[in-house]
């Protein structure tokens, strides 16, 4: 499964890079392929571009603080809490797997 993803927490710091990683080692785990791009103090880094926008299989966003969705017009997208990601990656990522059928 293609998985793009945003995080990004209130401060925009620890969290938002923890969470990136224990996602992609969650990902590669499972086999899927993923791309995470984060919101942090220091402005958006790894922005996702259209082409893998279009690409993707669902839009996990991973956030504590508003992330403007419309570029995911017509996508799969599943949000959920900065938190969760950070106590179950590999749950969070299954559950999606569960749920689209992938």
């Amino acid at each position: 499964m293609k998985i793009l993803a945003i995080t990004a927490c209130t401060a925009g710091i620890a969290h938002t890079y923890i969470a990136k990683e224990k996602l992609e080692n969650a990902a590669k785990e499972l086999g899927d392929s993923i791309k995470v791009e984060t919101q942090g103090s220091i402005g958006v880094e790894n922005e996702l571009t259209p082409d893998e926008i279009r690409d993707a299989d669902v839009i996990l966003i991973s956030a504590d603080i508003r992330v403007n969705k419309e570029r995911f017009k017509g996508k799969a997208v599943v949000e959920i809490p900065i938190s969760t990601v950070m106590k179950s990656p590999k749950g969070v990522i299954s559950k999606i797997h569960e749920k689209l059928g992938k």
